[in-house]
């Protein structure tokens, strides 16, 4: 079947027992863990923050996982519950059961794991392909997100060479000594690189196949549908897409998104500037709470 799973069992063992390690190192507050059943596989989740309100949840771009969002945790649960969502087909620990063949499966996915959690009206942050995920819940099965925060979100152009190349800069400067990392990560416009532990889950990660659909491009028709209160914000050195023709797009087909370029940042957005994106969400989500 068509799966995302580690290469054996040895190989998931591995991945687990690291990425718990680095969940005990980085994550700043206690975390409750749980397994969401759905069509596709338990999902896992980490609660953290508050107890009380309307909750904010995090969705990590292709080939990431909840550990992404670490400095996010703290600034963010001092308002809101927070829970961080292991994309099933993604190198975390999460377990896929069934394909997701496209889209509408991704939409499918999500809303499960919405109703699993007892939410009706989150707030939802998606990073590029969670970014994906998220619009197309609100194309295909809207009802349970209150607003959406999109982070450089993928569907707006396919990976091409640019891309790559950003993404093979980015793994070679993480081999660099750790003294030459900061100018490396500004020349290629990449923070990821500066996180060290998280770069150290990256070998262990590789022996996970993932088998999720491409992020395909939305058509005009399916952008025109989203409804929902969006923040769409944009790398300005981003190598998925051209930010300015996104940005103009996304404003004329999108009335209720709000869009911004952000500068100095490439497509790893969260990572380049942690501190301005917590004031971002935070700013936007209370204005839906008020």
């Amino acid at each position: 079947m068509n799966l995302g799973s580690f290469t054996d069992d040895n190989a998931r063992t591995r991945f687990l027992d690291l990425y718990e390690r680095l969940f005990q190192q980085l994550w700043p507050e206690p975390v409750k863990a749980e397994d969401v059943p759905t069509t596709f596989g338990p999902t896992r989740v980490y609660r953290a923050g508050r107890d009380r309100g309307r909750p904010i949840v995090l969705l990590s771009g292709a080939g990431g996982n909840s550990l992404m969002w670490h400095r996010y945790i703290r600034p963010l649960g001092e308002h809101h519950p927070i829970v961080a969502v292991d994309t099933i087909g993604e190198a975390g620990a999460s377990v896929q059961e069934a394909p997701v063949q496209d889209g509408r499966d991704g939409a499918k996915w999500l809303d499960e794991v919405l109703a699993g959690l007892n939410v009706d009206a989150a707030h939802v942050v998606g990073c590029s392909y969670g970014g994906w995920l998220a619009m197309n819940h609100e194309i295909h099965t809207p009802g349970r997100i209150a607003t959406l925060v999109l982070l450089d979100p993928a569907g707006f152009a396919l990976p091409g060479p640019r891309f790559y190349g950003w993404a093979l800069a980015g793994a070679l400067a993480g081999l660099a000594p750790r003294a030459l990392r900061p100018r490396l990560a500004r020349l290629v416009a990449n923070g990821t690189i500066l996180e060290t532990e998280i770069m150290s889950l990256i070998p262990a990660a590789a022996r996970y196949r993932r088998r999720l659909p491409n992020a395909l491009v939305f058509s005009d028709d399916e952008l025109r549908t989203l409804r929902t209160r969006s923040l769409c914000l944009l790398a300005a050195r981003s190598a998925l897409h051209r930010s300015r023709m996104t940005a103009e797009r996304v404003t004329r087909l999108v009335p209720a998104a709000r869009v911004e370029i952000v500068p100095r940042t490439g497509h790893a957005l969260p990572m380049d500037r942690p501190d301005l994106v917590v004031e971002r969400i935070l700013g936007f989500v209370s204005e839906e709470d008020d």
